[in-house]
């Protein structure tokens, strides 16, 4: 048995080359243990936060081809939930609607056609990007790379970029802009976007798949014979259980049984096959058919990001900006961004609302999982500070000023949730940037075209 004091948010379950790290649990202590068995300073837990307070985080949910305005952003004289945000009713006292934002860098400025490209290159870096389909793309640092840079290093993920469709760095998908432009929204450098991970296989295993010693071969063949990445660590399960309390015993049985069902689903989205190569197995990467629980994958996932502490930055996008997916569960066969230039027609109104209020429903999911997990004296959802927005305010308009912006979460207690937060019309949403890396601990006098701190949140 293992004393107590000695299970620290630096522990991870060892065995068989595998390590698993280990949500909040409270026993845990500064302290590190560096004996063998079920704890160990690994590489795949090497930066995680010892501390018993609950780390700040940060995340952007984007969705595409901005919103029906009139029934997403709320009214000047009203304070009620707007048609496209009542799917959010349950969480009302855990986000703030935020009016009056804008992108002016993503305007033309002379550019010409282009919208989609430039507003979410704009999205997260506050610039106004290069009109370029070729290899010189310019645009700026997003917003979480610059917090990914200031706390990265005390997790083993700097930062988590999470997708529903694939990113490019090449073609013209804009008028002239290139596809770099519409399918990233996270930038390290201006001329650098960061690919988003879209197979949930893929991250889960980059997640808790981490292995010294398992060969390729070995963890297709893992993969292909349905074992759990927790069989590999089985003994030691057991043996940590001996050394928690009861309390701890439920966190961390949720715990095993959420990453359990994760996998299940996964699951049950592969199809396997063979392959010809030397190893007779391949690790599989469909992604779900059920566009929902696609989405449902995702924020699970990224919610098991920060449960874990493997990382406190996150951006997911549920499309790429002009992304013309249809949505037949709900009925829709047209397109999205077709949808979108309704030009006043009342049937293609009607879809893009629907639309509309099924992105809100799977936000209200993952806001329902942060807030499902305790992490000390609070939640998840306590400790982060999550935007969900879209880079383009009427999509039939192309317009980039009173943005639809939602930010969800209590930053580590730093903002207080609730309303509707009216700002000056075009105020920058960068000013918004520039406060929520403040809940991250990171001082900067200005970000994009801020200018100055987002008063009221």
């Amino acid at each position: 048995m293992y004393p107590r004091s000695r299970i620290t948010r630096r522990t991870v379950l060892q065995g068989m080359a595998a390590s698993i790290a280990l949500p909040w649990l409270e026993g845990m202590t500064s302290a590190v243990e560096t004996g063998s068995g079920i704890i160990g300073s690994t590489a795949a837990a090497a930066g995680a936060s010892s501390a018993l307070a609950s780390p700040a985080r940060m995340a952007f949910v984007f969705i595409p081809n901005g919103v029906h305005a009139p029934d997403w952003i709320p009214a000047v004289d009203s304070l009620a939930l707007t048609p496209s945000l009542r799917p959010l009713a349950a969480h009302r006292s855990e986000f703030t609607v935020i009016t009056g934002l804008a992108h002016a860098n993503a305007d033309a400025m002379g550019d010409g056609p282009g919208d989609h490209a430039r507003s979410a290159a704009c999205f997260l870096t506050g610039a106004h990007p290069r009109k370029t389909a070729g290899e010189d793309i310019h645009a700026g640092v997003s917003v979480d790379q610059v917090a990914a840079r200031a706390v990265g290093a005390s997790t083993p993920f700097a930062s988590l970029e999470l997708g529903c469709e694939g990113s490019s760095r090449s073609g013209d998908c804009d008028s002239g802009y290139s596809c770099a432009y519409s399918s990233n929204i996270s930038w390290d450098a201006p001329d650098a976007p960061r690919s988003k991970q879209i197979h949930p296989r893929h991250v889960f295993e980059r997640l808790l798949g981490q292995r010294d010693g398992e060969s390729s071969t070995d963890r297709a063949r893992r993969i292909a014979q349905r074992r759990s990445v927790l069989d590999t660590v089985s003994s030691n399960i057991h043996r940590l259980k001996r050394a928690i309390s009861h309390r701890d015993h439920d966190r961390f049985d949720d715990y095993l049984e959420s990453v359990r069902a994760i996998e299940r689903r996964i699951e049950m989205t592969e199809r396997m096959r063979l392959d010809p190569s030397e190893s007779g197995v391949s690790i599989p990467s469909e992604i779900p058919q059920d566009y929902g629980e696609y989405l449902r994958l995702m924020s699970d996932l990224l919610v098991m990001s920060f449960r874990l502490d493997l990382t406190r930055v996150g951006t997911l996008m549920y499309g790429n900006e002009g992304s013309n997916r249809s949505y037949p569960s709900l009925g829709i066969a047209d397109g999205h961004h077709h949808l979108t230039h309704h030009g006043g027609d009342a049937a293609k109104i009607a879809s893009v609302r629907r639309i509309n209020e099924f992105q809100t429903e799977s936000f209200a999911y993952l806001l329902g999982q942060l807030r499902a997990h305790r992490e000390g004296e609070g939640t998840l959802l306590d400790s982060s500070a999550i935007v969900f927005a879209a880079a383009i305010s009427d999509g039939d308009r192309h317009n980039h000023e009173n943005l639809p912006v939602l930010l969800a979460g209590r930053g580590g207690g730093q903002l207080t949730p609730g309303g509707v937060l009216r700002t000056h019309e075009r105020t920058p949403m960068c000013n918004l940037y520039l406060s929520m890396l403040e809940t991250m601990g990171v001082q900067r006098p200005r970000f994009g075209d801020s200018t100055g701190m987002l008063q009221g949140l």
